[in-house]
């Protein structure tokens, strides 16, 4: 399994937050579509439709996030820029995610 997945899913535990986010996730190429159909059909005036379909979606990943008790991917990297504080995996999952990393180290070798 790639190392991104591993991190994703050890950043989406919680069973809520992970049907938000396979709600939310999927609204995103919907909406470069939706751009893509409106303005091939001169539907500027419809602008707000896919505007309106990437702010669901960012809504239904950040209250995952905030369910999960961690930071949105797109938040972290500009509090990293900043030099803000994030919390990259939630508190409550981290013994979980350690013990896992521990087990996997112990059967990779």
């Amino acid at each position: 399994m790639p190392q991104w997945v591993r991190t994703w899913l050890q950043r989406h535990q919680h069973p809520l937050s992970q049907v938000l986010h396979a709600v939310g996730i999927p609204l995103l190429p919907w909406a470069a579509v939706l751009i893509v159909v409106q303005l091939a059909d001169g539907a500027w005036s419809l602008w707000w439709r896919p505007v309106a379909l990437v702010a669901v979606s960012y809504l239904l990943q950040w209250v995952g996030h905030c369910v999960e008790g961690n930071t949105m991917g797109e938040l972290i990297l500009i509090k990293k820029a900043l030099g803000k504080p994030y919390v990259a995996i939630s508190p409550r999952y981290a013994d979980r995610v350690r013990a896992n990393e521990v087990a996997s180290r112990g059967t990779d070798g």
